[in-house]
């Protein structure tokens, strides 16, 4: 994974941190007993969803090309026949 640079882009760390801060709010909320507040900072992590879709539709994020599983070494190089006994 660490090749594929998954997730670092713009439209990612966007919507991870907007998501972040409405789970923070969220469980301040909990704690406080306020379901309000709780369910506030569950539309935060939603809009976090939605703004991170949004970026990446504009051009943002990790372009679809990218997402290709690289191929192994045994399926470019077939290996050699076995020797008959």
């Amino acid at each position: 994974m660490a090749g594929s640079s998954h997730g670092h882009t713009p439209a990612a760390w966007t919507g991870v941190m907007i998501a972040f801060i409405g789970f923070c709010v969220a469980g301040a909320f909990m704690v406080m007993a306020q379901p309000i507040g709780f369910w506030a900072g569950m539309a935060i992590v939603v809009l976090g969803g939605v703004v991170g879709a949004v970026m990446r539709s504009m051009g943002l994020g990790q372009p679809k090309d990218a997402h290709q599983v690289p191929q192994t070494r045994a399926a470019v190089a077939p290996e050699p026949a076995a020797a008959e006994s």
